[in-house]
């Protein structure tokens, strides 16, 4: 069989992969591509991935080492180059003299119009007591500047992307010290070179976020969508230009304390990807499996679109959705820990079905998976 034959049957052999999964499971309607960013690496776990669109192509981070807390956790970076993710790269440690070491969080990617890439992450011991560090690229991510601390008190975009909003960069940011969960916003008007902070109310019966995304309406208004302890992914709304924000409320859809990300599409609508999971009895924490895509025009009503993972085993948690220029969604998100999962979406063939009274609608011949994950993984 000559080298052309292989590749024409490799790529039979993807696209029938593909069409038995959406024949088994019928919410993998509009996924082009499920493929992982690496196979190997010199490390054993893994986790918190984000992605970003530059000029020269897609960028993706993530954070890897031992296991999360551990000193030798490191950023990585891939960019994909002709299809294919590059092989990681470390970007950055936390390694603070030649005694003392500690564990990077959180990489954050954003993409600044006509200018830099920049990428946020934390350095610290523990989300309570971490530090907001920034690099930035002028090539797309193959090259990174010096690391850069940012002011004291400010973390930069704790898991999920910054947006611009009338010239001002909000990062959306949150705090988990001794106060409790907080969420804040950062916001610059340069780029990083000046910082001011917009506080959110934490709202009644004790609501407690972290890790917020912001979406956008037609008509002004800013939403945003966080991770809590409270059974339910909360939210807040803004009418001014996200100076000001309502106090958080609970949405009708569930959270088992893992993280959210959500975008605003070209055509006004809202994608949310989440797990969809109501943790058992009065627990707050709860499995990360499935992973599910919602999709709303108003951010009220909700509408199921895609199960990502279904999986009995858990760990499908911590992802991060954009748009890009060519209107599709991509999608990165950790894999049980051991490697970062990468998924693309054409919006305009997912089938939606309204979610009612907040469970995941039934479908006849499907049936959700038994859920045997661990759940203390944070």
């Amino acid at each position: 069989m000559g080298r052309f034959s292989y590749i024409f049957f490799g790529l039979l052999c993807y696209a029938g992969s593909i069409r038995a999964q959406t024949i088994s499971n019928p919410w993998r309607s509009g996924i082009v591509t499920d493929e992982f960013i690496y196979e190997t690496a010199p490390y054993k776990e893994c986790h918190s991935a984000t992605i970003a669109e530059t000029p020269q192509g897609l960028v993706a981070s993530w954070f890897g080492g031992t296991k999360e807390r551990n000193p030798d956790v490191c950023i990585w970076v891939s960019r994909k180059v002709n299809g294919k993710w590059t092989e990681g790269i470390n970007v950055a440690n936390g390694i603070q003299n030649d005694t003392l070491r500690y564990p990077c969080w959180n990489p954050v990617l954003f993409q600044i119009p006509k200018g830099d890439l920049m990428l946020f992450y934390k350095i610290g011991p523990s989300p309570s007591t971490w530090k907001g560090y920034l690099k930035t690229s002028k090539d797309g991510g193959k090259t990174w500047s010096a690391q850069q601390a940012l002011p004291e008190g400010y973390l930069g975009p704790i898991k999920n992307k910054p947006v611009l909003i009338d010239k001002n960069l909000f990062c959306p940011t949150s705090t988990e010290g001794k106060g409790g969960w907080r969420i804040h916003f950062e916001v610059t008007p340069d780029f990083g070179k000046t910082w001011k902070q917009v506080e959110v109310a934490k709202g009644p019966d004790s609501l407690e976020g972290i890790q917020p995304s912001i979406l956008k309406y037609k008509d002004g208004r800013l939403q945003i969508l966080a991770r809590s302890r409270n059974r339910s992914v909360l939210e807040s709304w803004s009418a001014d230009q996200g100076m000001t924000w309502t106090a958080l409320a609970k949405t009708k859809l569930p959270n088992n304390n893992s993280g959210t990300d959500a975008v605003t599409m070209k055509d006004g609508r809202q994608v949310l990807v989440y797990n969809h999971v109501l943790p058992p009895g009065k627990l707050a924490k709860g499995a990360r499996t499935p992973l599910n895509v919602a999709v709303s025009k108003d951010g009220k009503t909700w509408y199921a679109a895609l199960i990502l993972e279904d999986s009995p085993i858990s760990q499908y948690s911590y992802p991060s959705v954009i748009q890009t220029g060519d209107g599709m969604l991509h999608f990165v998100y950790t894999w049980r820990r051991q490697r970062i999962k990468y998924a693309v979406v054409n919006p305009k063939k997912m089938k939606l079905v309204e979610i009612k009274n907040g469970e995941w609608p039934k479908v006849e011949g499907y049936t959700l998976p038994e859920i045997k994950g661990e759940t203390k993984d944070l």
